[in-house]
């Protein structure tokens, strides 16, 4: 499999490793990129590879709760000069309020839906839209949440979009302990909610890593094999911190010490009844999406030709 120098950068952005030892893993792996990823980190090269590289899309993320339900919607357009005109935010928060209300099945159903504030269905209102607003427009996806407490969090003007859910007895108030959450969620992105989510062939693939690592490290190399396998199983405490959101140290240690589990029943309990995690959602705006890469100077030969 080939690759170009886009695959080497898109690698370094991904991992933090520099320029060549990224160009080594994919000539070591025949340019896969996922091969290369594991290839730096049993070098020791990368600690983790980061959900990054892909190209986004243009548009928005917004999360809201109304009569007790949460939605949470992905609405993209062309260039970010429309993302961010007041126009297409009302355009995308009607669209959430649209899921809210009607409790859509999937986006098919949603634009069937009664779009707010008139007789009309999403999908007949699209057109309008289009031409007040001056793109194209695609609602992409979204969640609801009709049951428990439900806490909407949206980053940099809708770059990302989290919804929390909650078990909450008591009577209280758990608003601010959601949005917590949800900041951290929009921060760190956790693979997983809690350690009991981590599949067998993830804590594998961990254990094959940390093997490796050791024996690259001269201390470590001639060590028992069930030695190496015990310090391996210590490692996966510091696995579950890194990467499964209830195990994580709880960023904001200004109000609290501790994980984000201990952190939300701690909260709770000063409240003076009890809350629970239950679910959660994070949109972050065109993941996935492969936006057309313009060759501006060969467009420009090109023209340039066709005048001849």
């Amino acid at each position: 499999m080939a690759f170009t120098a886009a695959d080497v950068k898109t690698l370094r952005e991904m991992t933090s490793v520099g320029m060549m030892d990224c160009k080594k893993a994919l000539v070591e792996t025949d340019g896969d990129m996922d091969k290369a990823v594991e290839w730096l980190r049993e070098k020791g090269l990368a600690k983790a590879a980061k959900k990054a590289g892909r190209i986004a899309a243009e548009g928005m993320s917004y999360a809201l709760t109304e009569n007790g339900v949460g939605a949470l919607v992905e609405v993209n357009c062309e260039t970010d000069f429309c993302a961010k005109s007041d126009l297409f935010v009302a355009f995308v928060k009607d669209i959430a309020k649209a899921v809210a209300e009607n409790d859509p099945a999937d986006v098919d159903a949603l634009m069937n839906s009664k779009y707010p504030g008139s007789e009309l269905t999403v999908s007949e209102t699209m057109p309008e839209k289009v031409m007040s607003i001056g793109e194209n427009l695609q609602i992409r996806r979204f969640v609801r949440f009709a049951e428990n407490t439900s806490v909407g969090y949206v980053h940099a003007g809708g770059k990302i979009g989290v919804l929390v859910n909650l078990a909450v007895e008591g009577g209280i108030d758990a608003t601010e302990i959601g949005k917590n959450i949800a900041m951290q969620i929009a921060a760190l992105n956790p693979r997983f909610w809690d350690k009991s989510q981590v599949t067998e062939d993830v804590l594998a693939e961990e254990k094959k890593i940390a093997l490796a690592l050791m024996d690259t490290d001269p201390k470590m190399a001639n060590k028992p094999a069930q030695v190496k396998e015990k310090i391996v199983m210590g490692k996966m405490n510091k696995f579950y911190e890194e990467n499964c959101l209830m195990q994580m140290e709880f960023v904001r240690g200004d109000i609290f010490q501790g994980s984000v589990e201990k952190y939300v029943a701690d909260a709770g309990k000063k409240l003076g009844g009890s809350v629970k995690f239950v679910d959660a959602v994070r949109y972050q705006t065109g993941e996935g999406i492969e936006k057309k890469q313009e060759d501006f100077a060969a467009e420009v030969a090109a023209q340039m030709n066709m005048g001849k």
